[in-house]
């Protein structure tokens, strides 16, 4: 084979390379072709974009941190900032419903949780009962405080959220710390708005929800109370005050000493849906070693399944709870009620023994929760009677006697007279004691809630009030009665009396059916 020389190959070199070099500038000359493929995105879409992110996860911060526990005076609280549309603040009172107040105008909302009263502050202030009035001072202060911490944290909480959400969807620090920014910037002014358009008046229309949709007919104009204010500010503290302060009259009771074995019957009725009812129902059960808590109806305001979770804490009380239906308690508040431990629901005239003691009711034969007043309705509650003295007949005549016979409403109950020892009943909220003419003792309950939200209806509150019942076990006879009454919302008075029989009297002869005389009272 010839060989080429070396100076031919050089020479060819250049040729040899010459589509490299093309194909080079072929390439150098598509790539501003294939950048301009690539469409940018628009400002205005990308400001879109990053608020979309900023709103987000300054939502997801608030969500997950941006709430505070503020105690305020004996209670514990929930504060926290919302995104709205409209603003102003939502007090959530459970079991009752909420309150909404027209307070600002601002992308935000405060919501405000009543949790629960704590224990320890409430005692502090029955210890040191002058702090009552510097109570709405402490009130304001703990809610300046609440609100500020509440500010600071909300702050931490939507820049926080903001810049993690930032982060995770442009991957760009600087970005992601534009949207912290942002998001503060955004609080900054929702608060400005808010602190410019707060409107302190909104108390004097707030709107309800719940179970308080009827609060503005129970309660009456809202600047009639407010105008009164003076009243009630401190009611809930003045409230457990009279808790505790029961707890020191009973100590001081005076003769009559129950014998270990006697039966003890707590008495309550008309609770309406006040939750402060069951710690006052716990305390006196364990303080009196009550054996049956017997509960004469109207539990409930409305009757409605929404309240049905009110009844729960019955089953905790720690004794028997004996029910019959009132005029505001549904169907469906009784078949709720039978489904709860502990608990025997009397309807019908059909008798349970329970403790050693024979109970018979009967439900209450009208239903009107709107205090509305049924025609006839006199007729039905002595034919509803009618049945249960017929019930309380067939039990004696089949040598099983009914010790005490239950109806919500004394012209009910009235028609048990001369069929049983004891009927007890409520409705009329106060309590009495009348003996009938055919022998049988009437006792009448107060209202145990106070009345519920009826409690500042009238010019003056209704009291708290219930009753213990002694029986000897093995007469099952009535032997005394305390009578106890807690002051009404704003009111700062305990009392407790005990009542003995004419026949227990000491030095008395036994004759059931006399009147009753009232032993001293204990009050502080």
């Amino acid at each position: 084979m010839a060989r080429v020389p070396a100076a031919v190959l050089s020479a060819l070199n250049p040729i040899r390379k010459l589509p490299q070099a093309l194909a080079r500038r072929y390439r150098s000359r598509q790539a501003p072709t294939t950048i301009e493929l690539v469409t940018q995105p628009h400002p205005w879409t990308r400001a879109v974009g990053l608020v979309a992110v900023v709103l987000c996860g300054a939502w997801l911060g608030l969500l997950i941190v941006g709430n505070v526990r503020v105690p305020v005076g004996p209670m514990d609280t929930t504060m926290t900032l919302r995104p709205s549309l409209t603003g102003g603040t939502k007090i959530n009172i459970s079991p009752l419903g909420a309150l909404q107040l027209d307070s600002h105008t601002a992308p935000v909302r405060l919501d405000v949780n009543v949790d629960q009263l704590d224990p320890d502050r409430s005692q502090a202030l029955v210890d040191h009962p002058e702090r009552l009035s510097g109570l709405q001072d402490e009130v304001t202060a703990d809610v300046g405080r609440g609100t500020l911490d509440l500010a600071l944290r909300s702050g931490v909480a939507v820049v926080t959220g903001a810049t993690a959400l930032g982060l995770a969807v442009y991957r760009r620090p600087r970005r992601a710390l534009a949207a912290g920014g942002l998001a503060l910037t955004l609080l900054a002014a929702s608060g400005g708005t808010a602190y410019a358009t707060w409107r302190p008046d909104s108390v004097l229309e707030p709107k309800f929800s719940g179970l308080l949709t009827s609060a503005p007919s129970l309660v009456g104009n809202a600047r009639s109370i407010v105008t009164e204010f003076d009243v009630y500010q401190q009611e809930l503290a003045r409230l457990v005050t009279n808790v505790t302060k029961l707890y020191d009259a009973t100590s001081t009771l005076p003769a009559y000493a129950p014998d270990p074995s006697t039966i003890r019957v707590l008495h309550v009725s008309d609770i309406h849906l006040n939750p402060a009812s069951w710690k006052i129902i716990a305390s006196l059960v364990k303080q009196y070693k009550i054996d049956v808590i017997v509960d004469s109806g109207d539990t409930m305001d409305h009757g409605t399944a929404a309240e049905n979770g009110f009844l729960d804490p019955i089953e905790d009380l720690g004794a028997p709870y004996v029910w019959v239906r009132g005029n505001h308690d549904s169907m469906i508040t009784q078949r709720y009620m039978r489904d709860l431990k502990n608990v025997h629901v009397l309807d019908d005239g059909k008798a349970q023994t329970i403790k050693g003691l024979r109970f018979a009711g009967i439900g209450d034969p009208q239903f009107t929760p709107d205090r509305s007043q049924q025609t006839g309705a006199r007729q039905s509650q002595e034919l509803a009677g009618a049945r249960l003295a017929t019930a309380l007949r067939d039990q004696s005549a089949a040598g099983t006697p009914v010790d005490i016979a239950i109806a919500h409403e004394p012209a009910a109950a009235r028609e048990a007279d001369g069929e049983v020892p004891l009927a007890l009943a409520g409705h009329l909220h106060h309590d009495e004691m009348e003996m009938l003419p055919y022998g049988t003792r009437l006792r009448i309950e107060g209202s145990t809630g106070g009345s519920g939200l009826r409690a500042i209806e009238g010019k003056h509150p209704d009291p708290i009030e219930a009753s213990i019942l002694y029986f000897d076990r093995d007469t099952r006879h009535l032997q005394a009665w305390d009578e106890i009454e807690l002051g009404g919302l704003g009111l700062t008075t305990a009392e407790v009396s005990r009542h003995l029989p004419e026949d227990n009297q000491p030095g008395a002869t036994p004759s059931p059916g006399t009147p009753s005389q009232t032993a001293p009272s204990a009050s502080p």
